[in-house]
């Protein structure tokens, strides 16, 4: 019998949103960013000659793919070569890297139209990471449909991000968390600035690794460091330590962290204070005892 060949797909998500802390303090590090997560997917690449690799962009309007194993560079002759092509052979680089890193390029521009077209003027809007997972989790189960048979395929996502919120997508992003774990994939988060509680639930759910970097100047050491190797050869590296995670769910009305709440018996929606109707599947409840003001008895005075 034939030996079972495994291959690895990667697929990073990388929050594009302009109007990130970081990036308003410094817009010039989003190029290092970028430059970064190119250089990972590289030696990902370079790890094993089946390897796949795909980069999921998102901000407040989209989340679409920058590249893709459709974008992969197919075989050319050498009268079809254009002299750009050639150029780049020519310093050295291989052919696969300077194709992936012209592409990511190239697709930012659609990011970059949003902003300059005011396509979303809400300065507080959510990026769509949880569409953005969405879509990452479908072109896996379709890479896994279609891959050859004898080949097993062991996928993962990562994250990159600088955003604080998530609240808005709590629903959303528990679907992700939980449809990921039961296809195996794990999801990793790279946070460029905040502890997100949320994100971290799902690194746990998916027995991923949550990190915050100390430096963003350091970003691509850390990325080669703790998310470049397979999760089963992390349990022989020395990691950082695993961050408490903070299982708080965020309610339905009003989009906030909260210890103790309602919860509708139907549709499981969560709200931080009692409605005689569900908001999400319009159920009707009666108010808890708790909540019904008793009826003082009538006592009789004797004259």
């Amino acid at each position: 019998m034939a030996e079972e060949v495994e291959t690895s797909l990667l697929v990073i998500v990388v929050d594009l949103h302009t109007r990130q802390r970081y990036l308003r303090q410094q817009p010039s590090q989003m190029m290092h960013v970028l430059d970064s997560v190119v250089t990972l997917a590289n030696m990902h690449l370079m790890l094993k000659t089946k390897n796949k690799v795909a980069i999921v962009g998102c901000n407040a309007a989209r989340s679409d793919f920058i590249f893709c194993d459709t974008d992969a560079i197919q075989p050319q002759s050498s009268q079809g070569q254009s002299g750009n092509s050639t150029q780049r052979q020519s310093d050295g680089q291989y052919e696969v890297f300077a194709h992936l890193e012209a592409m990511v390029k190239q697709n930012m521009k659609k990011f970059s139209s949003d902003e300059k077209s005011g396509f979303f003027d809400d300065r507080d809007g959510e990026s769509l990471i949880a569409g953005a997972l969405t879509l990452s989790l479908c072109y896996i189960n379709r890479i896994n449909r279609e891959k050859p048979t004898g080949e097993k395929l062991n996928s993962r996502l990562l994250i990159v991000t600088g955003c604080a919120g998530g609240a808005s997508q709590h629903m959303a992003y528990m679907n992700v968390f939980f449809t990921a774990q039961k296809q195996n994939i794990v999801l990793d988060v790279c946070s460029l600035d905040y502890e997100l509680g949320l994100l971290q639930q799902g690194c746990d759910i998916t027995g991923g690794l949550f990190l915050k970097i100390p430096q963003l100047q350091g970003l691509l050491q850390y990325l080669l460091w703790v998310f470049l190797p397979e999760p089963p050869i992390r349990k022989k590296l020395v990691l950082p330590p695993p961050a408490r995670v903070d299982y708080r769910a965020a309610c339905f009305c009003h989009r906030n962290l909260i210890d103790i709440g309602f919860v509708c018996s139907i549709c499981l929606s969560i709200f931080c204070k009692f409605s005689p109707i569900c908001t999400t599947c319009n159920t009707v409840f009666k108010p808890p005892t708790s909540l019904v003001p008793k009826k003082k008895k009538k006592t009789n005075k004797s004259v």
